[in-house]
Parts: structure tokens; C-alpha cells; sequence
């Protein structure tokens, strides 16, 4: 079973993307080896660029707010599962406390951080990280995986709150829709778009196929195509009919 999700605006497509790199992150400095540390730091310094671009941690605290003002319009509706519903809104709520501890702006802590700042600038170059280009970074791979697991279990505590943040939110999306089977007739589908509230996120899964979905969406339709790989040349479309599964989520 593969699984794709496409974002439908940018404030989703930030939460995606930062959600990738932390998942990266965490895998990476749980192996533990040096290359994982490196690879681990670069998608923090990574995470930091994305931060940079809007007030996030503003949106987050806006967004979580109106997800718990959402939910507990549902309280006392027979439908709804109260145990979840309240786990849901006390994780809410923890997000938002969470974010709120920090006064300082996201990320700004690490910025501050001259020496991390010195790698991310070269990081940016290719290649810019040898040895002879910052002898101080090879030092701190050398001085053992506990010193580092330490160091990052600093860094990412100033990042964890928006971490947690993401997730919730993702979360809640993620479960909005219901999950229905399509047939791609000929590697095309197109479906049109109504309701009230905008398509916020795109989840399709295809199962036992050897094609690939690419998608462009506005407000009005969603357009798929199932392209096959092609190691060498662009990939083409699928000339035979592909099941599968799709989700709209909005909230």
C-alpha cells in the first residue's frame, strides 16, 4: 500500500514539510551514528528556514483555538465518542500551553546560537561542511554519540512545542474525511469540488500498482494522473485503468 498526501494552501504545506524534516530528525538522532547526527542537525537548520518565513507560532495558537472551539460545540452530541473527544481537546490544549510557555519567537533560540549559525551558513554551500571548513562542527561529531544526544535533546526542546502543535492539528485533518474507492480510467480521474468549507488536504492511497498519482487542484476540481516511473526519460501516464482510494479533509 503506498500512501500520498497533496496540500490544498500554504499554511498545510508548511505543517507537512515541517513534520517531514521532524520525523527525519527523530530517526536520525535515535540511530545515533555520526552521519545520522549530521543529517539530523542539517534538518533542524532546515526546519529553521521554513520557521522563518511567517509568524507561525501565531498561526499555530489561531489554529488550535479554533479546533477547541470547534469540539466542544460537539460535546453532548450521541454520535460523537466523548472519551475522544475530550483526549482530542486536552491535547489541544497542551499544544497551545506548550507554545505559549516559550515568549520567544520559534526557532529564535537556535538562531541566536552562533555557532549552530556559522554551520547553516555553510551548509548552504555544497560540500560546505568538510573538515578543513569547519574544524569546531567535526570536533562536536567526534566527542561521542552521548554528548551529542544531549545537545540535541536541547535544541529540539525549543522546537518540540510546535512539533506537538503540528501533529495535533495534522491529526485532526487527517481524520475529517472519509476514505473512498475510484477508478482512474486510463491514469486520469477528475472530480469537482463544492461544499462549504475549502479542500484543506489530498489523501490517495493505491495498492499493488506500479503507478504513481500527480495532482493539480483549485477550487473548483481535483485532476489526478497515475504516471509509471521511468528511470531515464519524464514519467507517462499509466495507459490502463488504476483502483484507488481518496480522502478530501478540510476542517
Amino acid at each position: 500500500m503506498s500512501s500520498y498526501e497533496f496540500p490544498f494552501n500554504e499554511r498545510i504545506r508548511t505543517y507537512l514539510r515541517l513534520e517531514d524534516l521532524f520525523t527525519k530528525v527523530l530517526h536520525h538522532v535515535n540511530v545515533g551514528h555520526e552521519f545520522n547526527h549530521h543529517a539530523a542537525l542539517i534538518s533542524i537548520l532546515q526546519m529553521l528556514d521554513i520557521i522563518d518565513r511567517a509568524d507561525l507560532k501565531m498561526d499555530l495558537l489561531q489554529e488550535l483555538e479554533r479546533q477547541k472551539s470547534h469540539l466542544q460545540h460537539l460535546r453532548g452530541n450521541p454520535n460523537i465518542a466523548e472519551e475522544a473527544l475530550n483526549t482530542t481537546i486536552a491535547s489541544l490544549e497542551k499544544s497551545a500551553l506548550a507554545l505559549r510557555g516559550d515568549t520567544l519567537k520559534l526557532g529564535q533560540a537556535l538562531r541566536e546560537n552562533d555557532w549552530l549559525m556559522s554551520i547553516k551558513q555553510r551548509a548552504n554551500i555544497p560540500g560546505g561542511v568538510c573538515e578543513f571548513d569547519l574544524p569546531s562542527y567535526h570536533h562536536w561529531l567526534y566527542l561521542g554519540e552521548e554528548r551529542r544526544r544531549k545537545d540535541f535533546e536541547t535544541w529540539l526542546s525549543r522546537l518540540m512545542p510546535m512539533h506537538q502543535a503540528i501533529q495535533t492539528i495534522l491529526q485532526i485533518l487527517r481524520g475529517s474525511g472519509e476514505l473512498i474507492k475510484h477508478v482512474a480510467r486510463q491514469g486520469a480521474f477528475q472530480q469537482l469540488l463544492g461544499g462549504v468549507r475549502p479542500a484543506q488536504l489530498l489523501r490517495i492511497e493505491v495498492e499493488d500498482s506500479p503507478c504513481f498519482p500527480e495532482v493539480s487542484a483549485n477550487k473548483y476540481a481535483i485532476n489526478i494522473r497515475f504516471n509509471s516511473l521511468d528511470f531515464v526519460q519524464k514519467p507517462k501516464q499509466c495507459d490502463h485503468d488504476v483502483e484507488f482510494a481518496m480522502v478530501i479533509c478540510n476542517f
